[in-house]
């Protein structure tokens, strides 16, 4: 199959799996929020950024070295990711045990406290999905991980309903999040039995390659946990788990829009890694600039539309008691926006390894955004913390896009910015002349953000931000 018609089928089977998954996850979100309220909520969104300290130092930079590693000509796949697997496993054990006491020494509520030994089962199963998923990517068969995603979704909210239903509270929601992380990572290893059986394995020479080529990357990871999740720990400790709450409920939205930029750098990063080690430079500056123009047509209008929709969107998504989280989403969409360009530049420096020249660029980013959340969060509690989280999103993306010129000769063609910019401008003008009537219901204010969306794709294309070209490539009907 074409190259490019493998990534563009695997980038909308993720795609639709994700809309499916996300809408999902967005109903559970819903249910979460009107049965916890914000205080309830804040104390949800606490249990799961504590737990992310420990997952994400887990990781070991694991993830993205499955790709890179098993993407090389003439590897053993199967040894590697059995040891990756075995080695991934021994490492969320550790780290997510330590949570457990290690929470017992923060000053929270017993209900936090006995979320946090819940929802650790969920993190260690969501470890050790990462390595059948990065498989699935490496292969261009993200379908598979698709199925399982969407069942593990289905589990979630059924099992939210029954925790409702039953007012088990909510230690009943974090075991209904655990049984859609199981129900995940069984489905996802079942699908993988078609390809190889996963084992343990302990070659610990390997180990200590495989060590050696993802410290840096666990560095990194760790850097960049500490300028995303230290906002909502620190406003854990110091505010209300009130502001905690519309923070989270806020960033909750966040994480579901930047899941596609880190779903499609996943996609690609096989085929750049591959490129850049068979020395294939023009194909790898090609598929790197039209991804990078993708993300830029993405992007723009999302941050451009979330002004005219973020209150409307958190009345529907998390109720009518999470207004207020709708001005927190007009700043942090911002941060959303650069999340695009600086997951897709960072993906392209991984895939010519040369994550160890990065590290230093998280290490700066998170040592100032911490200064900067204990400066701003106890003088402007969310707010403070979503315009540092910018600061920081926008020093991540400067400095990707010097390593990106520094080490593949990266330079990005800019003249898609334009003309998405003019494109979103006419879909704002749009929005700003529907009447508010229309935002009010989850049926219309679905119907206006496909209508604003379909305007923004047709004035686009006019402007020649998408060409035919383009199309007929991603169709299999223009060779490259």
């Amino acid at each position: 199959m074409h190259i490019a018609t493998k990534v563009a089928y695997n980038t909308i089977i993720q795609a639709i799996s994700k809309i499916l998954s996300t809408i999902l996850g967005l109903i559970a979100v819903a249910l979460i929020t009107r049965y916890l309220g914000q205080n309830g909520f804040g104390e949800y969104t606490t249990i799961v950024t504590f737990l992310s300290f420990f997952g994400i130092m887990a990781d070991l930079g694991l993830t993205l070295v499955t790709i890179q590693m098993i993407s090389h000509p003439g590897v053993d796949q199967k040894k590697v990711l059995n040891n990756l697997f075995s080695l991934r496993f021994f490492s969320a054990f550790i780290f997510l045990g330590l949570a457990i006491p290690i929470a017992f020494f923060f000053p929270y509520g017993e209900a936090i406290k006995n979320g946090i030994v819940i929802l650790s089962l969920s993190f260690f199963f969501i470890a050790l999905n990462q390595i059948l998923i990065g498989f699935f990517q490496k292969s261009l068969r993200m379908d598979k991980a698709a199925i399982a995603e969407i069942f593990g979704r289905i589990i979630l909210v059924t099992g939210t309903i029954l925790a409702i239903s039953h007012n088990f509270g909510l230690s009943g929601i974090m075991w209904s999040v655990v049984a859609g992380s199981v129900a995940n990572f069984f489905i996802l290893l079942f699908l993988s039995l078609k390809f190889f059986r996963l084992k343990f394995e302990f070659d610990f020479s390997l180990w200590r390659k495989i060590l050696t080529r993802s410290w840096p990357l666990a560095v990194t990871i760790v850097f960049n946990l500490l300028y995303l999740k230290t906002d909502t720990l620190f406003l854990s400790l110091i505010k209300s788990q009130s502001e905690v709450g519309l923070y989270g409920a806020a960033y909750k939205v966040i994480e579901v829009l930047t899941m596609f930029p880190f779903m499609f750098a996943g996609v690609v990063l096989p085929i750049l890694t591959t490129d850049w080690f068979e020395k294939k430079t023009e194909h790898f500056n090609k598929v790197l600039q039209k991804s990078f123009d993708l993300m830029i047509i993405l992007a723009l209008p999302l941050i451009v539309g979330t002004q005219f929709l973020a209150k409307p969107i958190m009345a529907i998504v998390a109720g009518q008691d999470f207004l207020a989280s709708g001005e927190i989403l007009k700043i942090l969409i911002v941060a959303a926006g650069l999340v695009f360009i600086s997951c897709l530049l960072s993906h392209a420096v991984v895939a010519a390894g040369k994550q160890k020249e990065i590290i230093w660029s998280y290490f700066f980013t998170a040592i100032t955004s911490v200064i900067g959340y204990f400066i701003f969060i106890p003088k402007f509690s969310y707010f403070g913390a979503a315009w540092v989280t910018i600061y920081s999103e926008a020093t991540i993306t400067a400095f990707m896009f010097f390593y990106a010129s520094k080490f593949v000769s990266f330079k990005p063609k800019l003249k898609i910015i334009l003309k998405a910019f003019l494109a979103s401008l006419v879909m704002a003008l749009a929005l700003f002349l529907i009447p508010a009537k229309f935002l009010t219901a989850w049926w219309s204010l679905s119907l206006v953000i496909i209508s604003v969306s379909a305007l923004y794709f047709i004035v686009t294309y006019l402007f020649k931000g998408l060409t035919k070209d383009d199309l007929l490539r991603l169709l299999n009907k223009k060779p490259e």
